[in-house]
């Protein structure tokens, strides 16, 4: 018994919910729904992909990477998205420990930065690895005609 009730705890605390982007079930007519680990990951993609002040009613809800936009790809650029991501999960997401934020650039024409963060889930102890792709230039495909 006592088993039970500390695997619907662990289940409680890692939370529930729908799927993002939202999908439904044409059998049950039933919004597909993800759970733990899952449920974490995509709470990190929503929070980092969500502006802050976008939302509302949650004004300091989400991250400020879309300022690092068009900027300088340098050590200096590293450390300022290393520290806003890890601030904006240390308030927006209670249910993980971040270890590490790790920045690093890709090369070539696609010019993304990947964000790699390492964190502990409190309720488990168990530790995970997530890539966040952030374009730091928008539009590049574009094209000058003269």
């Amino acid at each position: 018994m006592a088993e039970k009730s500390t695997s619907a705890q662990q289940s409680q605390f890692l939370g529930r919910g729908w799927q993002f982007p939202p999908t439904f079930s044409s059998v049950s007519n039933q919004v597909a729904m993800d759970e733990g680990e899952i449920n974490i990951n995509q709470s990190i993609d929503l929070i980092l992909q969500t502006r802050r002040g976008e939302r509302s009613l949650l004004p300091y809800y989400g991250s400020q990477l879309s300022s690092f936009l068009f900027r300088a790809q340098d050590a200096t650029l590293k450390e300022e998205i290393a520290k806003s991501v890890r601030y904006t999960l240390l308030n927006d997401e209670p249910r993980i420990l971040v270890e590490d934020v790790v920045v690093s650039y890709t090369t070539g024409t696609d010019s993304k930065v990947v964000i790699s963060i390492v964190y502990t889930i409190k309720q488990t102890n168990t530790r995970h690895n997530h890539v966040f792709p952030f374009s730091i230039l928008e539009g590049t495909n574009l094209a000058v005609r003269a």
